[in-house]
């Protein structure tokens, strides 16, 4: 009986060796024996395109990189055809493409595409649906559009030979249009999903949802509404839902502020405001995170006053609120100097059970409270926050110990504190960087390695 472990050792085998016709760009033919197996199999195969989309197309900036959310810089629409003219005559590219290898990323798909079909032939394997959305979602990371669509076209005419199922689904199409999406090619995800009927599939509300979520990501609103538009007309076949317009909501607060320009969050927020009556208006009932979006939308526009009102809105529907639903009031109540009720914001959440505070919750009113000169208080929260087993960033550590000693409370920085936030900071640089950080700076002796 093959266990779990030789398994994957004879898929990382088979990787290794297709990486290798893919490097030094050997074909796949009886000339250039390629790695050959007596039983291919369907994990096998992934194993092998994954290994190769990892090769060609993953980025030396992303290596090392920290696996949780990570803010990022709103996306554009990109233009390949711009991104390919900037290529030839060596400019900068900036953007999803950037800091990829030209080569390896031109390389890669065909090379990919080359060994999907390689196996095909010589060895009569019977490609399934999960093979078939691995190398399309490889062609729609490495930009081959023109390849990708006469891919899907090839294979849609084809079935599972185990089950009788079309190679080509709806649901794989919508893992495509969400990849371009991610990617900033809403322009390109549109023509996919144009193109759903000619690869036989027939798009649903969660192709729909993703569709918008993609052009939305872009700041593409009129043809987003447009969309939904369509799917509010009588008797469509795929009607609107909550996370229809929690999208749409999300996406007009989300992007209201980036205008830098006052009429234009205005009209967003009102935007999303009407779509809120819309969607109640039409019996759906929104999630904690369409009130969440609005919450936030309201606070950074400082109408604090609609946002409690949307809070007690919320707490009538029995939507129960969560981490990032304080977090809002927190952050406002801390940046107009009303620490007293963001206290009391975060009591509430710790007292009713809605959530856990962290790092983000504390860290508005550690700063607040140092710039109002509660340097006492300020500390008592930082111990609070570590007792919580949570991590203080290395600027709100270093503020609060500064702020201690110009007040002349320099006694109580307790060495077993320091030795747990020091730890903890050097264990997230290592684990973002990983490299042992020098962390001493000057002026700062309890930072120092020891």
């Amino acid at each position: 009986m093959i266990t779990t472990n030789s398994l994957r050792h004879y898929h990382k085998h088979l990787a290794n060796q297709a990486l290798v016709f893919v490097i030094k760009d050997l074909p796949f033919n009886d000339t250039h024996p390629p790695p050959s197996s007596p039983s291919w199999t369907t994990e096998a195969v992934i194993h092998v395109l994954r290994s190769i989309s990892r090769y060609s197309l993953q980025s030396p900036r992303s290596i090392g990189c920290q696996n949780g959310f990570r803010h990022r810089t709103p996306l554009r629409q990109r233009s390949l055809n711009d991104e390919h003219r900037k290529l030839r005559n060596n400019v900068l590219l900036l953007g999803p493409a950037a800091h990829r290898d030209p080569y390896k990323a031109h390389l890669g798909p065909d090379k990919a595409l080359e060994f999907f079909r390689w196996v095909e032939a010589c060895f009569e394997f019977a490609h399934t649906e999960s093979t078939c959305r691995e190398m399309a979602c490889l062609l729609a990371r490495g930009d081959k559009i023109k390849s990708l669509w006469d891919f899907l076209k090839c294979m849609s005419s084809k079935k599972d030979s185990y089950h009788s199922h079309p190679l080509v689904t709806t649901a794989t199409v919508t893992c495509l249009i969400k990849l371009l999406g991610e990617q900033g090619l809403a322009n390109e995800a549109l023509l996919t999903f144009y193109r759903m009927k000619q690869f036989h599939c027939t798009p649903d509300v969660h192709s729909y949802n993703t569709l918008i979520h993609a052009l939305c990501r872009v700041g593409n609103f009129t043809k987003a509404r447009f969309l939904l538009e369509q799917m509010e007309l009588p008797g469509f076949r795929c009607p609107p839902d909550t996370f229809t317009y929690t999208i749409l909501i999300s996406s007009y607060c989300r992007h209201g502020m980036l205008t830098c320009c006052r009429k234009a969050t205005r009209r967003r927020l009102y935007e999303a405001g009407r779509l809120f009556r819309l969607m109640l208006f039409k019996g759906l009932v929104p999630d904690v995170v369409t009130y969440n979006a609005l919450i936030d939308g309201c606070c950074k526009t400082y109408r604090v006053g609609r946002a409690l009102e949307l809070f007690e809105d919320m707490k009538r529907r029995r939507v129960v609120p969560n981490r990032v639903t304080y977090g809002s009031f927190i952050r406002y109540f801390s940046a107009v100097n009303e620490i007293d009720k963001a206290v009391e914001m975060l009591r509430d959440m710790q007292r009713l059970g809605h959530g856990i505070p962290d790092s983000s919750s504390y860290t508005p009113i550690i700063h607040a409270l140092c710039e109002a000169g509660r340097v006492v208080d300020a500390w008592g929260f930082l111990i609070e926050l570590v007792d919580g087993g949570s991590v203080p960033r290395e600027y709100t550590y270093m503020l609060v110990c500064d702020a201690l000693r110009v007040a002349g409370e320099g006694g109580l920085l307790d060495d077993e504190v320091h030795e747990t936030i020091k730890d903890g900071i050097r264990k997230r640089y290592r684990r973002v960087m990983k490299v042992k950080p020098i962390m001493a700076r000057k002026g700062y002796p309890e930072m120092e390695e020891r």
